[in-house]
């Protein structure tokens, strides 16, 4: 609706995971590196965290955009809910396995069948589970079974874990302590601070085709308050405010803008409660000082 209006030739704060307008941040770059060495090093199992809409999913389709497949198999599994069903089913679904009337057994068997065969092509195998935190225990100790499958000294499959924060407790359980010896690489990804934010939020609408940031400073740094940094979040209240920007026929994301923005969006979490970083606080003092805002009188604000 507003593209033209603002000269973009796409919309720029898409909820679509794109690795095109991915920002890498130094803590993106430092996942994503960290991603690359669990593939190129072999490492048994690769576990990368962040909070929901940190980015790891456009993280994952940038490593699968870079990947070499004529060395690699790659299957990707993302509905791991115990109510979608079996995740060993969703394993050999992912790699294309024939399964048809195959025991539990019958699929474990058929996995490591296929791990040999690709090995015998000079091929290594890669699973990936996005949402991981959502893996049952005894699904995540099957995982480990499959990571078991090797031949002499090579890793036949290596497995990449993303997911939520409270998959580090699901993995720190005594249970599931012989899973956790086996990662290799870890990294959490943190939210982003207020210049990455300003410089997202830049980067995005460069990708996007426009010659201007459109948003000054105050409402950059009320967009960082409210979205604490998410970059789903930066989204959602980027996009409100260039809408509501073009409803008032106006190219200037002013303050007063962002403000309209945050207020109408009460879903989604851009209003929810959170723990007010040294960083956020600071923020808040800014907009209250140099712009007279008292985010203190506001409901969405603790």
């Amino acid at each position: 609706m507003y593209l033209k209006y603002f000269g973009l030739k796409e919309k720029p704060f898409s909820m679509i995971p794109d690795p095109e307008y991915l920002y890498l941040s130094a803590q993106h770059r430092s996942a994503f590196t960290m991603l690359e060495y669990g593939l190129l090093e072999q490492n048994g199992i690769t576990v990368v965290t962040g909070e929901v809409g940190a980015g790891k999913t456009t993280l994952l389709r940038l490593l699968l955009k870079r990947i070499d497949y004529n060395e690699l198999t790659v299957g990707v599994v993302n509905n791991v809910h115990g109510s979608f069903g079996d995740l060993l089913e969703w394993v050999v679904t992912a790699f294309e396995i024939p399964s048809e009337g195959l025991s539990r057994v019958g699929l474990f068997r058929g996995v490591q069948n296929f791990l040999i065969d690709e090995f015998s092509k000079g091929k290594r195998v890669v699973l990936v589970v996005d949402e991981a935190q959502n893996v049952e225990e005894k699904a995540l100790e099957e995982l480990r079974l499959l990571s078991n499958i090797n031949a002499d000294k090579n890793q036949l499959l290596q497995i990449i874990l993303l997911g939520q924060p409270e998959l580090l407790g699901v993995l720190r359980k005594p249970t599931l302590r012989q899973l956790a010896q086996r990662v290799s690489s870890e990294y959490h990804l943190q939210a982003l601070g207020c210049r990455d934010t300003a410089a997202y939020i830049g980067h995005r609408l460069r990708a996007a085709g426009a010659d201007s940031l459109f948003f000054d400073q105050a409402s950059i740094m009320l967009i960082y308050f409210y979205s604490a940094g998410i970059p789903r979040l930066i989204n959602v209240l980027c996009d409100h405010a260039l809408v509501l920007a073009y409803g008032s026929d106006t190219r200037k994301i002013s303050l007063d803008i962002a403000l309209a923005a945050v207020e109408g969006k009460k879903i989604g979490g851009a209003d929810r409660h959170r723990v007010l970083t040294p960083e956020m606080e600071k923020i808040r003092a800014a907009l209250h000082k140099l712009w007279g805002l008292d985010l203190a009188l506001l409901t969405n604000v603790d």
